[in-house]
């Protein structure tokens, strides 16, 4: 699983969702990292390694850590 959509809204394996703002790097390092934005409470802005984005976790019900949901619009047909 290696193809991040930016603006895309993800879903964490325990349940909230938040949306992938950017593809941000470590100053420091230049680590490869994903900056995303909780989609409840205060909106928090988070970065995680970008491998660990996607690890694979097996729980409930999800293959990995953050899965992109297809969300439709409510106009769509």
């Amino acid at each position: 699983m290696d193809d991040l959509k930016i603006n895309g809204i993800y879903k964490h394996y325990k349940g909230d969702l938040y949306i992938v703002e950017d593809i941000i790097y470590n100053s420091e390092t230049l680590e490869k990292m994903v900056a995303y934005r909780a989609l409840y409470g205060d909106n928090k802005l988070w970065c995680r390694p970008y491998n660990m984005f996607f690890d694979e976790v097996n729980k409930n019900g999800q293959k990995y850590r953050f899965e992109l949901q297809n969300i439709k619009s409510v106009k769509e047909e």
